[in-house]
């Protein structure tokens, strides 16, 4: 589907924060996802086309993207988690089992909202992270502070960007403020002691993801007091793509079961 079908399949959630490209059963319970650095709400249309008969999926739009490309960019995790939690609360998003689904930086700012939903008393029914190492595993990183050059080939190293976009001066231009703000965000970083959710927690990641290797993700198990697993796919930092079905299948086993919506 082309970007101008998927934006005409968007349907209305009231607020420049979320995204529904699909809508579900009205009993469907919902899923909350946050895209990775660089990212944007359409990178997610395959899971909200694959997810819709089963949930009701809304993806946040970050500012200084899409249709939010001329709104400031917000670089700390801890603030941007403190807006899209204040928008969730304010909003009728909560009024059904819901669960959280994050990718790279989408992981770390999902833990966070996942923890301030808690605090509020709406927790979610279970946390799915991606492409990430715990947030009590340091991510040290300097790529914000470097050059161009450097933040465009680290993004080539990673995946997950159109190389057309970034072969081509207009749309690199256009986008690279907003992926040099989030880099920012995730290097910047630092986990403040939250106290462990008690929802399950899974771990997703590739198994030659520079980012990220099987003892760091594990490290997730310390930030839940629920069940915990780790499961391992073949592929880099954007293994998600090839291995669609298969993360499609661990984000359905998360769900809660149907149930009617409360208000």
């Amino acid at each position: 589907m082309s970007r101008a079908n998927r934006a005409s399949a968007v349907a209305p959630t009231g607020t420049p924060w979320l995204r529904r490209f699909h809508t579900a059963p009205p009993e469907a319970p919902r899923l909350l996802v946050f895209p990775h650095a660089g990212g944007n709400a359409s990178y997610f249309f395959p899971f909200s086309a694959a997810l819709a008969p089963h949930a009701e999926v809304l993806v946040v739009q970050y500012p200084g993207r899409q249709e939010r490309f001329g709104e400031p960019c917000v670089e700390s995790l801890h603030e941007l988690a403190d807006l899209i939690t204040a928008e969730l609360l304010r909003g009728a998003f909560l009024d059904r089992p819901f669960t959280i689904f994050g990718h790279s930086m989408g992981s770390s700012l999902a833990f966070e909202v996942a923890c301030r939903l808690r605090d509020a008393g709406r927790p979610p029914a279970a946390l799915a992270v991606s492409g990430r190492r715990a947030p009590s595993v340091p991510a040290p990183g300097s790529v914000h502070l470097a050059d161009d050059e450097t933040l465009i080939a680290d993004m080539k190293l990673l995946g997950g960007t159109d190389t057309r976009m970034l072969d081509h001066p207009e749309l690199l231009a256009a986008i690279l403020p907003a992926v040099r703000s989030d880099y920012v965000a995730t290097e910047t970083y630092r986990f403040t002691g939250a106290e462990p959710l008690d929802c399950p927690v899974t771990a997703l990641i590739g198994d030659i993801d520079p980012r990220v290797d099987a003892p760091q993700a594990e490290a997730w198990r310390n930030h839940t007091t629920g069940p915990f697993r780790l499961r391992s796919f073949s592929g880099g930092h954007f293994y998600l793509v090839p291995h669609l079905d298969a993360v499609i299948a661990e984000l359905l086993a998360d769900l809660p079961q149907r149930t009617a919506a409360t208000a």
